[in-house]
């Protein structure tokens, strides 16, 4: 067949929303959670590997997602396009990165593939790059307040407030710009803190250390295991930490395949994030996982994964397999895990201290995983016990549609909520107890 006609087969299946490519021995498996997962054997699944994503449908009219038992959801904030992240300022407005993945080349059949698929997920095309400012004046649970907060951002995705700036992580860098209590907009030009490499994993998510003197970004690989070089992948699949006295950046923990959300677990004091593994080795395997971060740790990627298991497709380093840390608890294969807040307890009636994490969903698996908004609970400063569900009903149970897909998530300005942007339903969900 010519490629073209494999093209036009590809479009085809992917047109249908089914799987491209099923490695013939995978089968159902039990998910891969918790802090001493039962990972399966890696079934490398060829140069297209399986594909399966939902087609991006929309929340119908008085649709939401189904609260867990003791808890009620409403939309905050509906009609935006494509919200990814949430900062809440100390006034209590609210900031909403609206952002998309933008489509880059397409060297084979199965970046063909892959491109189609995300288009057909709402998942690539125009991005508005942009950020909201939403306000709840009368404190309702709805934005009744809504204003362009900042244009003409390059892929913007993480925010930080400190004193009279704003720190916005663009997938080219990180960009300050001057800012006062209660602005609604802000129209002077930033001040570039630091450049990184665009393309691949685009996001860029930001965190203020506690003391205020420092930035912590995330940076996600170009590929998926070095594809093309670890050259290309020069300072990606890491944290930066950046100096805002010195002005200095360094990598602060590598070895992380698409590090995301971050956050600070009050305990112990230590950064926490969220990482989405490698794809092709099956449908839990390897899992996404959470994760404490070293100061100059190695976490594997790409040369191996979890408990140093070694990924043989990759050129080896036994060196950097020796030194690699083992994560802290595994997500399940493929969940996509990209938002992630501490939630202190109390914060929603029935959940203990812990991280609250948005699953995006998968792709690279012939059953569906993710779509939901979850919980870990913690004690003593590590992960102590199962997921808990905070929201889910995202999928339909055909698995063809997606209603939304959970991204970032935060506190929200009153304490006693939790905000979560959905960025299939372009809305932002306000999860609170039920009365």
């Amino acid at each position: 067949m010519s490629l073209s006609g494999i093209f036009a087969r590809v479009v085809a299946l992917v047109g249908a929303g089914a799987v491209f490519v099923r490695h013939r021995n995978d089968g159902p498996q039990a998910p891969a959670f918790g802090s001493a997962p039962a990972i399966p054997a890696a079934k490398p699944q060829g140069s297209i590997p399986t594909l399966k994503m939902p087609t991006a449908k929309g929340w119908a009219a008085g649709q939401t997602p189904v609260a867990a038992p003791g808890l009620r959801v409403n939309a905050f904030a509906p009609g935006l396009k494509h919200p990814r992240w949430i900062h809440v300022l100390p006034n209590r407005d609210v900031l909403v990165a609206e952002a998309l993945s933008v489509p880059g080349g397409i060297r084979s059949v199965f970046d063909y593939a892959m491109v189609s698929t995300m288009k057909r997920a709402a998942a690539v095309g125009d991005s508005p790059n942009r950020i909201t400012l939403l306000r709840d004046a009368d404190g309702d649970g709805v934005a009744e307040t809504r204003e362009v907060f900042l244009g003409g951002l390059n892929q913007p995705f993480g925010m930080a407030q400190l004193g009279d700036t704003l720190y916005v992580g663009n997938t080219d860098g990180v960009v300050a710009f001057p800012y006062a209590r209660g602005d609604t907009r802000i129209t002077a030009p930033g001040q570039t803190l630091a450049r990184f490499k665009p393309g691949g994993h685009w996001t860029r998510s930001l965190l203020a250390s506690p003391d205020g003197r420092k930035l912590y970004v995330g940076v996600g690989s170009l590929s998926n295991i070095g594809d093309e070089g670890m050259a290309a992948e020069e300072g990606r699949a890491a944290i930066h930490e950046l100096d805002l006295d010195s002005g200095k950046v360094r990598i602060f923990a590598s070895g992380l395949r698409n590090p995301v959300g971050t956050a600070w677990e009050p305990t112990t004091g230590a950064l926490w994030t969220v990482v989405n593994e490698r794809d092709g080795l099956g449908d839990e395997t390897p899992p996404d996982y959470l994760t404490s971060v070293r100061d100059g740790g190695f976490y594997g990627w790409p040369y191996c994964y979890w408990n140093r298991i070694v990924d043989d497709r990759v050129p080896q380093d036994p060196a950097l397999v020796a030194s690699a840390l083992t994560p802290d608890f595994a997500l399940g294969g493929h969940t996509a895990s990209l938002g992630l807040c501490w939630v202190p307890a109390g914060t929603l009636p029935g959940f203990p201290d812990g991280m609250a994490i948005g699953q995006h969903g998968s792709w690279n698996r012939s059953k569906l995983s993710g779509y939901k908004l979850v919980f870990v609970p913690f004690a003593d400063g590590r992960p102590a016990g199962p997921v808990r569900d905070i929201l889910t009903g995202f999928l339909s149970p055909d698995e063809r549609v997606s209603y939304g897909r959970p991204v970032g998530v935060t506190v929200g300005p009153d304490g006693k909520s939790l905000l979560m942007a959905d960025d299939v339903g372009d809305v932002i969900w306000r999860v609170t107890g039920a009365p």
